[in-house]
């Protein structure tokens, strides 16, 4: 046992694989020891994945026992064991189930069982399935036995019986009897389950063995099986199931399941298809058409034979069913006819549903051969109707059943109505609606009264089924005129019917229903009953009233339904009225009856003579009436004493009105009937034009409308009216028409009466009649809608215009909420109104049109010419078929032959033909509305077949024309059956991505789907994985759709057919899906279809009393209206409750709506976007919103919205949402603080009303925002990032409305929106919505991105102009003409802003774009004009709001000021967020001083002019001239001194004028401030003022740069003053440090960009006197650098120079100098650092770093800026050691750049070379120490130094070292070093170290640069770029004196007014181009002589520093860095240099 101490050692898992059996035992035990503790979560478990085959299948019986032990425990607890199930389930049945051990097959089944129970059913179930093929009968056995053990413990829903099913026939065939009879107790087991499903898949067996089985499961138990044993997943089943059994097994828990389980297998789903197309006879089609009657049957017998096959494969089967149809119709052979009937049957019931589309062609044909009489004939032409009955809905054919009802035999009316029974039967009341009721049942009615006894029992056992189908609730409407004695033989027969199918059910039909229909009879009778107890408590459903055309008894329906249900039962009344249409009574019971009620005096006078007592009488009468109880009044009896001579014929007004009156008091008061109105009406009608009575006449008919309904009683009216002639009272009656439809709603009313009557008014000769005929048909548009108009398209075109004048007023209004008719209304109306109300929505009034038959046009030539196998003959026939229906109109959805003519065209290989036949389709759907529902399966899908086609153009076509049909359909049609799966199911790229994207669009807004959808899952799961990436993407987009409907459970169920692999990844998407999906719509909310029931639901009491404690004070100047608002609500209120009256009084309410709407809650808008930042809360980001989202944004709103206010906000009318835009309206102004707490939520509920369909809301919502966002910018308010990305681009989606003056409120909007929220981030969301597939969209964002750059310059594009510009341009080649003008238009606004360097933005466009490009481009130069005068246009509107508002004045004096300015500095500041400096930069700027900068540029100075006018100040004085002071006299301006009250003021205007367009304006305010700024005590004064100073000033600049230097007309001398002026008023402000350190970053930043960019300005050195210019520029810089807050500056160079590496559009040579006038900041670090805030420089630092990483940065051009970071981060090392590292502390994340890293290995570095010494200033004391270094130390450390200056990165910091050291060693010897190198190389070194000294000592200069200015202490700004590196300017290299400057300064100094003798004086403003600035320089001319003398040197040392980056320095940049201090000293020295440089000259 030596080697057994070997294994022993091993871990598990390598024992178990070990070779010696024993070690392998050893090793299972321990593993199944070990599984049976590990922690299901644990990594271990990973280990044996590969291990578990070999477990179960090792080769060692003993061993493998053991291994099947461990693996089954492996499989119980591992979590990864799903991964091993293929492996291990094939192991086992191949090595395990061929033991003779019964143990080892025990546990290889447990191991099966327990693989299912973790959910991998399908894979075991797989393997199983395999080993039934496999030769071993032992593994045969076995497999059998496994799979019925999981069966009878999991149950037919885990394992899935239709591939049993499959293989059984075949194990009932083996020879092996074990396999048999495990086969038979396999198929006892499959019996328990399925029961009879089982018996058509195994008819074929061998007759004993069926017998046998027979027997067997007769013996089986009746109960439902149960599932005993769970999934992992189904944990809380088995919780259930073990209570039962632990209770003893509950019966109720049975029932459950086996509803679950039983439906589940159908006995067709388990059959396989039989395709049998192929197999008819191949002369079939001759032989059905042979004369002789035996060959017809011959082939019909063929035919019978295939169909006899229980489920056939889908396939074409037109011809055959045409074939077919043609016997039944046609064949003289009785017998033949009941062949071919039997021969539909079995095709029928083969195909199912897939027979649908062929239903209606037969369904006719079969109805009306029912003639016969033959019993055999009759019943094979039953079987084969109910068959195809099954195949399609009673929906689809009802048109073909109604139309035979009306056929005169009898027999067929029997047998239809006897099939409509048999129909009704397999109905649910979903399925049997009420819009399907209504027409059966009248037709159905009349057979219930035929002659013949057999077609009225018919009649009425079809209308008992309807009545036990659909309840008694929806039926008893239409039996309202149905007599007691048929009214019980219906109700016998209903409690008759039998809803499971009834007696006759037979073979056929019964295979088709096999799933037994348990549940469902008692749900059929149970709903019944329900019913049945609703009605009777709710008691006022006695008996709907009758004698209306049977409008449905339910509250108001849509709008839409109209007239389609005659007149709906309005005024359901309460239980009083049964319906009262009472029997007339003969005038002596009517006045016995009055008699009894009134006074007898009354009664005597009613015809007396004598016209006072007549209205004596009628007093009386009136007050009896007022006093009589409702129940004891004879209200007809009343009406004929009314109607007695005189009658309406009374001639007294007064009497007349009394009368009128009663009639309305009784009507009101009484039970007053249909009989009573008639008596009356005639008369009242005719009294409607009288000019004194007509009123009371109108009030009698509304009191009667209330009472007998309107629908009814208008009905009566119109009628009455018309058949008078007097044309007063035809207007009158119309006009009380159009009130009473506004009062009582629209519901019931028969449109199609009315529309006839209007048509009448509209001839009329009087005008009056026509005008009340146009407002009745305005007043009818609100409810019905455009379709209105269909019906009077031929009228004569005048009229038409007027009628298309009213709807366009009607346009946008809405209908208002009835308010009468509806309050006696039952509650129980609403109860199950719901579902009705939907079905009727799709009768729209378009069922009322006209149709024509266009039948017999289609006639058989005209099919055949479609057919033609010309193409040119095809077209004619298609353009026929297109003038017949444009001829038609409308049309009747018979159209016989041309269904199958037309469908064959779409697939005509010619494609402008198959263009042609969807244009047709699409003229038919219009022309056949609705009814083209039957054609959907026959033309509809191959259109979306069509969808395939790789033509775009034929496929845009398909899909317009599948939309037109959807909108007439709906979807349900388009959705049922499998068709749409088919499609799919084709693997065309093309298909697939058009289907799914239509499913996506459609499928959202449906509320449920047929379950067939469910079909299209797995191949919407393989077009996740097509090949074509646009086919993912829409599968992608589809998933939530479907996951919407299906559910998440049902779609992952679906993928468990999936491949391994594919199954992963689609989980994955299906997960995301899961979070996108939309949420289902909401039951159409009946506001928006029912426009007639617009008050708000009983929610709509009065809002909690918020008024009371949020105090009512608000607003008390305004209660009027809001009472009246108020007192409105309340009454509608009431009338929607019916009995529940509102108690509380109105005042109550009043009180309730007074307080604040929005209230403030502290950090609420922080709080929730904290929420939505930390995912608590859904962001705001969908497609279309889903109920999570509104729910989210009610609750959020809950807390801070009136309630009342949140209620209307969440109505589901919108008309409430038009109420509550109304009162934010009106709460805006008072309000303002909380409407900015809650605005996140106000823009969210906005893009809410966005998403709604109805223009008003539309409209209104963005009134409101226009509003809105003036407040907000009056506020100046600036737009969070949540509040914008919530809002913005649901904003822009509606730029792409299709109506003009939506796009131009969006626009308008959008523009309001800028000053907000800065243009550049507008940019980037405008960008977006570019990308919409709207092209109005696409368009107009285009537009409005030119707008912005024409606006805010090109700055605005994001990220940067040129990837933003490329963006645009892609557009020029848009499919779409307004896109591609848009895009163009946008592109030549940027070129006008930008110029040529456009063309390199834009990268390469295509020849095409760019000759159009170019082409537009010319055509813009040629008109000038244009783009000033739009400028000029476009600015008023952006800022006009915000200059209106002249009631800036409650801010205090001090921030008074021109609102033109607030915009402009708005403007610059938005502009100063995306130069991406950091939020300081938005803060430190005073808030005041707002100055728009590219409004300033842009204007020309001609809109500019009235510009002072703007502010409310007294400054008359100001407007005085002002001229530019004369200098010599140096008087201080007078208006500073009677300013001091007022200083804040005048200097804001003052600044404000610096920025002026006008060139003199400019320069005299420029005067003004430098006057102050010099007189010490005057300067304070612009404390506070900086800010906005510089601004303004460097506005000017740019104005100057982009506008004026470019004006031809200018004076170029004008320019140079003004820039004088600038930078003398600059240069004096920079001398004052106090002031120079209140600039701020931003602005400090603009500034330096400002002058830089100047510098840089080749135009200004072409002028005279342009150097000058730049060299005063350069000393202003050096100024700037010096005087401001170091930190600000450091910053602000930092920003900048970060900026202008990332800008594309900016030149090399301006970084350059931004880091020159870093490297002056380096010098002058270590007399400053203190005084700088380090932690905010290196959070810029960082940021740079970030920006650009080292890699990036060494991919520059130059290497400039990684030299410059560099030098700056080692000098603040330098200064500050160590202790830098803790000045990290504002950065978030250090470790987002290198800057951490690189201080460290600067701090190592300086360490390592100073020994830590501490600071550098104290070396030389310290450097005796080092001087004791031993000579061979030394060495190393030269050697060091020498090897750094060869190295190319490190040869600067080499040079330093070497300097250093030699300053400290002034003795060492270098030479050894220096010889052995170039002779370049030493020259090199020798010109560094003498650099590096000058530098040092204060004289050095690292420009190679000309062009510097007179000044002292140097500078770090460019020269122009043209001048010579040698030399100042004379381009032909002499050098020139300085004579020829001071000569230049003279001139200058004239001009200017300026005495040239006196130099000490302070010279005045303009004369500063030479101004020294320190006094101790004696002139300006010895500034020049030191100049110069720097100059060469530098230049000679510059030429070599830089020679490895090839850069020519002939353009250089004067960079003089020397000390103040050192540069006085070294005056002479220079002196004395110019000297001899001038000697040598000579």
């Amino acid at each position: 046992m030596g080697d057994d101490s070997e294994w022993m050692k091993l871990p598990i898992d390598q024992k178990c694989e070990h070779k010696l059996w024993k070690a392998r035992l050893n090793g299972y035990e321990e593993a199944l020891k070990l599984f049976q503790k590990l922690d299901d979560k644990s990594p271990e478990w990973s280990k044996y994945l590969g291990l578990i085959k070999k477990f179960v299948t090792d080769s060692n019986a003993v061993a493998q026992l053991k291994g099947l032990e461990a693996a089954l425990a492996y499989v119980e607890n591992a979590h990864v064991a799903g991964k091993t199930t293929g492996e291990v389930a094939s192991g086992v049945v191949n090595k395990v189930f061929n033991q003779p051990k019964a143990r080892a097959k025990e546990l290889g089944l447990d191991i099966c069982l327990m693989y299912i129970e973790i959910e991998k059913g399908e894979a075991v179930q797989e393997e199983l399935l395999k080993g039934l093929d496999n030769k071993n009968p032992k593994i045969i056995v076995a497999c059998i036995e496994t799979l019925r053990k999981a069966l009878s413990e999991f149950g037919s829903k885990i394992i899935s019986l239709k591939p049993i099913i499959k293989v059984l026939p075949k194990l009932f065939e083996s020879r092996e009897k074990a396999v048999r009879d495990e086969a038979k107790l396999l198929a006892v087991e499959i019996y328990r389950w399925i029961r009879d499903a089982l018996r058509p898949p195994l008819q074929n067996i061998n007759s004993v063995q069926l017998k046998e089985l027979e027997e067997e499961w007769v013996k089986v138990s009746s109960a439902a099986p149960k599932q005993t044993r769970f999934l992992r997943s189904q944990q809380e089943l088995k919780a259930k199931f073990e209570q039962q059994q632990a209770a003893g097994g509950d019966a109720d828990g049975g029932d459950d399941d086996e509803e679950e389980a039983v439906p589940q297998v159908d006995a067709y789903e388990l059959l396989e298809a039989v395709e049998i197309l192929s197999k008819l006879p191949k002369d079939f089609y001759e032989k059905v058409e042979a004369k002789k009657w035996q060959e017809r049957k011959e082939a019909l017998e063929a035919v019978e034979l295939l169909v006899k096959n229980p489920k056939l494969e889908s396939g074409d089967y037109a011809d055959l069913v045409k074939v077919l149809k043609k016997v039944v119709g046609k064949d003289t052979n009785v017998m033949l006819v009941a062949l071919a009937a039997k021969c539909l049957t079995g095709l029928a019931s083969g195909l199912r549903k897939k027979f649908g589309q062929y239903a209606g062609h037969v369904v006719p044909t079969i109805l009306e051969k029912f003639k016969e009489k033959k019993p055999q004939v009759v019943q094979a032409l039953q079987e084969a109707i109910d068959a195809i009955f099954l195949t399609t809905t009673l929906q689809n054919i009802s048109e073909d059943v109604l139309a035979v009802m009306d056929n005169k035999n009898p027999t067929i009316k029997q047998q239809t109505s006897l099939f409509i029974a048999r129909s009704f039967r397999h109905c649910t009341p979903s399925t049997l609606p009420k819009s399907l009721l209504k027409p059966f049942c009248a037709a159905l009615l009349k057979h219930i009264n035929d002659s013949a006894p057999e077609v009225r029992d018919a009649g009425f056992e079809a209308l008992g089924t309807a009545l036990k189908v659909a309840g008694e609730k929806a039926v008893n409407p239409f039996l309202a005129d149905v007599d007691k004695l048929k009214l019980d033989r219906i109700k016998e027969c209903a409690e008759k019917v039998e809803l499971v199918y009834g007696e006759k059910t037979r073979g056929a039909a019964e295979k088709k229903e096999g799933k037994p229909s348990a549940g469902k009879t008692p749900a059929f009778s149970g709903n019944g009953g329900d019913k049945e107890t609703k009605d009777a408590a709710a008691k006022p459903l006695k008996k709907a009233p009758a004698a209306k055309p049977g409008g449905p008894p339910k509250k108001g329906k849509p709008a839409a339904s109209a007239g389609v249900g005659g007149a709906g039962a309005k005024g359901k009344k309460g239980p009083e009225t049964k319906e009262i249409f009472e029997s007339e009574l003969s005038i002596e019971v009517c006045e016995e009856k009055a008699a009894a009620v009134l006074p007898a005096s009354c009664i005597q006078q009613l015809d007396s003579g004598n016209w006072k007592e007549r209205l004596a009488c009628m007093e009386e009468f009136q007050k009896a009436v007022e006093l009589m109880e409702r129940s004891e009044m004879p209200c007809q009896a009343l009406v004929r004493m009314l109607a007695k001579k005189p009658g309406w014929k009374e001639t007294n007004f007064q009497v007349m009105q009394m009368k009128l009156h009663i009639v309305a008091l009784i009507a009101q008061k009484g039970n007053f009937s249909k009989t009573s109105a008639q008596v009356v009406l005639d008369g009242l009608v005719d009294k409607a034009g009288d000019v004194k009575c007509g009123s009371n006449a109108k009030e009698a008919m509304t009191a009667i409308a209330e009472a007998c309904q309107l629908p009814w009683t208008a009905e009566q009216v119109v009628a009455m009216a018309f058949s008078q002639k007097n044309p007063k009272n035809q207007s009158e009656t119309l006009n009380w028409l159009s009130n009473a439809i506004k009062e009582f709603g629209f519901s019931g009313l028969n449109v199609k009466a009315f529309i006839s009557n209007v048509k009448t008014a509209l001839a009329a000769t009087n005008p009056a009649v026509r005008t009340s005929a146009i407002t009745l048909l305005g007043v009818m548009y609100l409810y019905v809608g455009p379709s209105l108009r269909m019906f009077f398209e031929d009228e004569k075109p005048a009229l038409l215009s007027q009628i298309d004048a009213e709807f366009e007023k009607m346009q946008g209004q809405t209908a208002p909420a009835p308010t009468r008719g509806i309050s006696r209304q039952s509650v129980a109306g609403g109860d199950d109104g719901d579902e009705e109300e939907q079905e009727e929505v799709g009768n729209d009034v378009v069922d009322l049109l006209p149709r024509t038959d266009i039948g017999d046009k289609i006639t058989a030539e005209l099919v055949s010419k479609i057919g033609d196998k010309n193409w040119k003959i095809r077209k004619e026939g298609l353009d026929e078929v297109t003038s017949i229906i444009n001829e038609a109109k409308f049309i009747e959805p018979n159209i016989g032959e041309l269904l199958a003519a037309l469908k064959s065209r779409l697939n005509d290989s010619n494609k402008i033909l198959v263009q042609q036949t969807l244009s047709i389709l699409q003229q038919l759907a219009t022309a056949m509305g609705p009814n083209i529902k039957q054609h959907v399966k026959n033309l509809g899908i191959p259109v979306i077949t069509v969808l395939g086609d790789s033509k775009n153009n034929v496929r845009a076509a398909a899909l317009a024309t599948v939309n037109a049909w959807a909108e007439q359909t709906g979807m349900k049609e388009w959705l049922e059956g499998e068709d749409l799966s088919e499609e799919l199911k084709k693997e065309n790229p093309f298909l697939r991505q058009e289907l799914l994207g239509w499913l996506a669009e459609k499928l959202p807004t449906l509320r449920s789907v047929p379950s067939d959808l469910l079909l299209c899952v797995p191949h919407l799961y393989s077009c996740l994985e097509d090949r074509n990436g646009d086919v993912r993407k829409k599968a992608q987009d589809a998933l939530p759709v479907f996951m919407m409907h299906l559910g998440f459970e049902k779609m992952t169920k679906a993928t468990s057919k999936l491949k391994p692999t594919s199954k992963d990844q689609v989980l994955a998407m299906l997960e995301k899906a899961k979070a996108n999906m939309p949420a289902k719509p909401a039951p159409p909310a009946k506001a928006s279809s029912r426009v007639a029931e617009g008050a708000a639901p009983a929610k709509f009491q009065p809002a909690s009393a918020l008024a009371e404690d949020s105090g009512s004070n608000t607003m008390e100047s305004k209660p009027d209206p809001k009472r009246a608002k108020a007192g409105g609500a309340s009454s509608k209120a009431k009338g929607v409750q019916g009995k529940k009256v509102l108690s509380k009084p109105n005042l109550k309410e009043d009180d309730d709506k007074s307080g604040p709407i929005f209230i403030i809650v502290p950090n609420g808008k922080e709080q929730r976007m904290k929420d939505e930042k930390g995912l608590k809360v859904l962001k705001w980001n969908f497609t279309t919103p889903r109920d999570e989202y509104i729910e989210q944004l009610k609750t959020q709103m809950s807390s801070c919205v009136a309630k009342w206010l949140q209620d209307e906000m969440f109505h589901a009318d919108f008309q409430h949402h038009n109420k509550a835009l109304t009162v934010m309206i009106e709460h805006l102004e008072s309000e303002k603080d909380g409407v900015i707490s809650c605005l996140d939520l106000i823009l969210k509920w906005v893009t809410l009303r966005f998403f709604d369909t109805n223009t008003s809301v539309l409209m209104k919502t963005l009134e409101y925002l226009k509003l809105l966002f003036n407040l907000l910018g009056q506020e100046e308010y600036h737009l969070t990032e949540n509040e914008a990305s919530s809002f913005i681009p649901y904003l822009i989606l509606k730029v792409g409305e299709p109506k003009d003056v939506i796009r131009r409120d969006v626009r308008a909007i959008l523009n309001r929106m800028c000053l907000i929220y800065p243009a550049s981030k507008m940019f980037t969301f405008i960008m977006e919505g570019t990308k919409s597939k709207n092209s109005k969209q696409r368009a107009e964002c285009l537009e409005e991105l030119g707008c912005l750059v024409e606006s805010y310059g090109m700055n605005v594009c994001q990220p940067t102009p040129g990837k933003a510009l490329k963006e645009m341009a892609t557009h020029i080649g848009d499919r779409d003409n307004t896109v591609r003008n848009a895009a163009l238009n946008t592109i030549v606004t940027v070129y006008n802003v930008h110029g040529d360097q456009v063309f390199k933005l834009i990268g390469n466009l295509s020849e095409k774009d760019m000759s159009m490009l170019e082409e537009r481009i010319k055509r813009s130069a040629k008109r000038p004009s244009a783009a000033p005068v739009r400028q000029a246009e476009e600015k008023p509107q952006r800022t006009q709001n915000i200059s209106a508002n002249a009631s800036m004045l409650r801010k205090g004096p001090a921030e008074d000021m021109s609102s033109k300015l607030k915009i402009m500095y708005r403007t610059y500041r938005i502009q100063n967020r995306n130069m991406g400096s950091h939020s300081e930069t938005t803060h430190t700027v005073p808030r005041e001083f707002q100055l728009d900068l590219d409004e300033i540029e842009n204007d020309n100075g001609t809109v500019r002019c009235e510009m002072p006018a703007l502010v409310q100040h007294k400054l008359d004085d100001i407007f005085e001239p002002v001229l530019i002071p004369e200098p010599k006299i140096r008087a201080v301006s007078p208006h500073f001194d009677d300013m001091h009250s007022n200083t804040a003021s005048t200097i804001n205007f003052v600044i404000s004028q610096v920025a002026s367009g006008d060139i003199n304006t400019s320069i005299q305010a420029l005067a003004q401030i430098d006057e102050v700024l010099r007189q010490e005590d005057k300067a304070e004064a612009m404390s506070g003022h900086i800010d906005q100073f510089l601004i303004a000033t460097f506005m000017q600049l740019r104005l100057i740069y982009n506008t004026h230097m470019a004006d031809e007309k200018l004076d170029k001398d004008e320019i140079v003053k003004l820039y004088s002026c600038i930078i003398g008023s600059m240069i004096s402000l920079f001398q004052i440090e106090s002031l120079a350190r209140e600039a701020s970053t931003g602005v400090l930043k603009d500034l330096m960009h400002g002058l830089i960019t100047l510098m840089l300005d080749s135009r200004v050195e072409d002028l005279e006197e342009g150097e000058q210019v730049i060299r005063s520029v350069n000393l202003l810089v050096v100024k700037v650098l010096e005087k401001s807050d170091q930190t600000n500056i450091l910053s602000a160079l930092l920003v900048l120079l970060q900026d202008s590496l990332l800008a594309t559009a900016s030149s090399p040579k301006f970084s350059e100098l931004v880091m020159k006038c870093l490297w002056r900041m380096v010098r002058l670090l270590p007399e400053t650092i203190n005084s700088i805030n380090l932690d905010r420089i290196l959070l810029d630092i960082h940021i740079f770093m970030k920006v650009f990483p080292k890699e990036k940065l060494k991919q520059c051009k130059s290497e400039f800026p990684i030299r410059t970071l560099k030098t700056l981060l080692h000098t603040l090392c330098k200064l500050k050691g160590p202790k830098i590292l803790d000045h990290l502390t504002m950065i978030d994340n250090k470790n987002e750049s290198e800057l951490e890293a690189h201080l460290c290995r600067v701090m190592k570095h300086s360490m390592n070379q100073t020994g830590s010494k501490a600071d550098k200033d104290t070396e030389k004391g310290a450097s005796h120490i080092e001087e004791k270094a031993s000579k061979a130390k030394v060495n190393d450390i030269l050697a060091e130094i020498f090897k750094k200056i060869g190295s190319k990165e490190n040869t600067k910091e080499g040079l330093a070292e070497l300097y250093e050291y030699k300053k400290k060693y002034s003795d060492a010897d270098i030479e050894p070093f220096l010889k052995n190198s170039s002779q370049f190389f030493q020259s090199y070194v020798e010109r560094g170290l003498r650099l590096i000294e000058t530098e040092r000592e204060g004289k050095g200069r690292i420009a190679a640069s000309t062009g510097i200015s007179p000044q002292m202490e140097g500078t770090c700004v460019p020269a122009s770029t043209h001048t010579v590196s040698s030399s100042i300017g004379n381009t032909n290299g002499e050098e020139v004196g300085p004579s020829v400057y001071l000569e230049r300064l003279k001139i200058l100094r004239q001009r200017c007014g300026l005495d040239n003798a006196k130099q000490e004086d302070r010279p005045p403003l303009t004369s500063l181009l030479s101004k020294p600035a320190v006094p101790t320089v004696a002139s300006s001319t010895d500034m020049l002589h030191s100049k110069l003398s720097q100059l060469r040197e530098s230049r000679e040392q510059y030429q070599h520093l830089d020679l490895d980056s090839n850069q020519t320095h002939s353009s250089g940049i004067g960079t003089t860095l020397a000390s103040p201090s050192s540069a006085a000293a070294n005056i002479d020295d220079l002196k004395k240099r110019l000297e001899r440089i001038k000697s040598s000259r000579k």
